[in-house]
């Protein structure tokens, strides 16, 4: 029995945890995952996300709003390992490579400012500390929540549900438009 526990610690103790990632610091070669452009060509808070199946090799998101709609998805590239967002409290709007990088799960998100992202849409703005947020908003406008409590009608998607109910129409859509080809229509 000794034997039987001995072993069974010992194989606890082998067992590798995976560490969670750190983030990866801007580079030129980092482009946003939806839109392949160069991220520090563009202003405003970014995103990382780090999937199991790619170690080291984090997927970045030009917008912050870009990376919450990513965690959303149904599918995905992979397991999320860690999320990251740049610390708008911490540096330059203008000069994304010099952010400090924290949790997304952390974070206090300012949603419905009337500041645009870097590719100049609304944006969710995040900051490490409530007085940094509360200061964004006084000049801003919007309102202070954390990432669960984004709303989907935030992201400018519907809820699932009616995503649903779109394909279904979509559906329809699709099989008319074939329907069109078949009797001679273009």
């Amino acid at each position: 029995m000794k034997r039987l526990l001995l072993a069974l610690c010992l194989l606890a103790a082998c067992r590798e945890e995976a560490a969670i990632p750190q983030p990866v610091s801007l580079t030129e070669e980092a482009v946003g995952y939806f839109c392949q452009m160069n991220i520090l060509d563009h202003g405003g808070p970014k995103a990382q996300v780090h999937l199991q199946e790619h170690p080291g090799k984090p997927l970045f998101f030009s917008q912050v709003r870009d990376v919450v709609a990513y965690l959303r998805m149904p599918e995905k590239d992979g397991e999320v390992l860690a999320t990251y967002v740049t610390d708008m409290g911490a540096g330059d709007w203008a000069q994304p490579g010099t952010l400090a990088w924290i949790s997304a799960q952390s974070a206090i998100y300012v949603v419905g400012s009337s500041r645009l992202g870097g590719m100049e849409q609304p944006e969710f703005v995040p900051f490490s500390q409530d007085k940094d947020a509360q200061a964004f908003i006084a000049q801003f406008g919007g309102q202070a929540m954390k990432l669960a409590d984004i709303p989907a009608s935030a992201l400018g998607t519907s809820e699932p549900e009616a995503l649903a109910a779109d394909d279904t129409n979509y559906s329809g859509r699709l099989k008319a438009h074939d329907h069109s080809k078949m009797k001679g229509g273009m």
